[in-house]
């Protein structure tokens, strides 16, 4: 498998936090096996979010004008700022 790993069941059960951190840090997922066979796949949320809501055109689109502009950037904390800043100015 190019992007994961394999583990047996017992090895997942006995090293699941160690896994954890592992998909975490480098993305990859966990094929987990259990008599040879396949049973279940660990996963970042990120590619879980990714597999269960495809992105729309529309989304891609704001994502590729955001990085355009540097928006993508912003923290959380200054969009907020931002955000209440056009508030204010369309209460006046």
């Amino acid at each position: 498998m190019p992007n994961g790993i394999v583990v047996t069941a017992l090895a997942a059960r006995t090293n699941f936090g160690k896994l954890l951190r592992r998909i975490e840090e480098t993305g990859q997922s966990v094929v987990i096996e259990k008599r040879g066979r396949p049973r279940a796949v660990l996963l970042s949320v990120r590619d879980y979010v990714r597999l269960a809501t495809p992105e729309p055109e529309v989304l891609r689109a704001i994502g590729t004008e955001s990085k355009g502009k540097g928006t993508n950037r912003l923290s959380a904390a200054r969009i907020d700022q931002a955000i209440n800043t056009a508030r204010k100015s369309k209460q006046r």
